[in-house]
């Protein structure tokens, strides 16, 4: 089988340049009697390291990084779309996938796909996530093409998969889930020593301990809720209180950003000292945070999966997250779990994680458990399966 894959995302910093990144390569090792074609633009094919037998790279030159074309405001060059609509068309294949509906473009109609939708956030949450009409209308055009086009949908999780049939009123018998899982990365347990040089170089306190956000600063994402619990803790308990770590990007992201809304309440609350804002952090660095945090923190509204959560808990990091999530499912008593709209339940576990080291350890430990339980092959597996299904 000649599988044709949208690559355009490689190096996207976001969830779904990770899962595209961890599972084809999975797939391509899983599947070497099957031919994989990767369609890159010029700056994915600057970093593509996937060097296998059966995977092949094909090069479209494109005008605007797909990352900004999966912006916002959900528009995408018509250019740019032809040039790869073009390119796969003069391609001998059997099926195509597309990791994401981010990036979709108009396919071939005698070509079988299978798109995957990670989750149905911008849809149920248009004014959260999608700033302007025109916005919302192109991400309502582009992802009703793709819904149309695709034979099956993957999604990440039964959570999300439940949201798409409901909210973009597809059939449930359309709809497969492939798992994501923690890079190897997170997988190897952090030394004392690791943890303490980390510290030293981020200015973290050992002593008070911190608690860890890692994502975008969108307004779905609830981090102004988390800024505001986590003053009242800081309240409570004075100068000994744990600090808040932020991580990810906040001057470079194109998607719809809270990030000077967040600062302000920060202001609010006069803990602008007690509040690290370290950007982007690559694997190996975010693993050291992660295994010295007393937790992550995920306090959005919606989560299709919750991949920072995963990796978190891979390193022995208790989980407090939404329950409008997959992850009291994924990482049962691995965490406390809360209704995102709930400050004081969030404040409340909080103070459980800075309180309660014999819980917060037995949570950790339970959620590196179960966090190690997922893996990429597992979700290659099922995203084969897929494209075996529409071929």
């Amino acid at each position: 089988m000649r599988i044709g894959v949208d690559a355009t995302c490689w190096t996207n910093p976001r969830g779904y340049g990770r899962f595209t990144r961890e599972l084809i390569p999975a797939m391509a090792a899983l599947a070497r009697e099957d031919q994989f074609v990767c369609f890159v633009d010029q700056r994915a094919a600057k970093v593509f390291d996937l060097r296998l037998p059966n995977v092949e790279m094909r090069l479209v030159p494109l005008d605007q990084s797909p990352t900004a074309a999966a912006a916002a405001d959900s528009y995408r060059s018509p250019r740019d779309m032809l040039r790869l609509t073009w390119a796969v068309q003069r391609t001998a294949l059997d099926v195509f996938f597309s990791p994401t509906v981010y990036t979709y473009f108009p396919l071939p109609p005698r070509l079988h796909a299978v798109v995957t939708v990670h989750d149905a956030i911008a849809d149920r949450y248009p004014e959260l996530t999608l700033p302007s009409w025109r916005a919302r209308a192109f991400w309502r055009i582009k992802v009703s093409l793709a819904l149309a086009q695709a034979r099956l949908i993957l999604t990440v999780s039964d959570f999300a998969a439940a949201d798409i049939a409901r909210v973009l009123r597809v059939a449930p018998g359309r709809i497969r889930v492939a798992l994501e899982a923690p890079a190897s990365a997170y997988r190897a347990p952090a030394s004392s020593t690791e943890v303490e040089e980390a510290a030293a170089r981020y200015q973290l306190p050992l002593k008070n301990g911190w608690f860890v956000y890692v994502g975008g600063f969108n307004p779905h994402k609830n981090v102004d809720r988390l800024v505001c619990a986590h003053a009242a803790l800081t309240r409570e308990q004075g100068p000994g209180a744990p600090h808040l770590v932020l991580v990810g990007p906040t001057d470079t992201d194109v998607f719809h950003s809270d990030v000077t809304r967040i600062r302000q309440v920060i202001a609010e609350h006069g803990t602008a000292d007690r509040v690290h804002w370290l950007g982007f952090l690559p694997d190996d660095e975010l693993r050291l945070v992660h295994a010295g945090a007393l937790a992550v923190v995920l306090p959005s509204t919606c989560e299709g999966f919750g991949l920072p959560a995963v990796e978190a808990a891979a390193c022995g990091t208790p989980v407090i997250a939404t329950t409008e999530s997959p992850l009291p499912t994924l990482l049962a008593g691995g965490g406390v779990f809360f209704a995102s709209s709930d400050i004081d339940a969030l404040t409340a576990a909080l103070r459980l994680m800075a309180c309660d080291g014999d819980a917060r350890r037995a949570m950790g430990s339970q959620a590196r458990s179960r966090s190690l339980e997922l893996t990429w092959e597992r979700g290659a597996q099922a995203a084969l399966g897929a494209l075996r299904e529409v071929q």
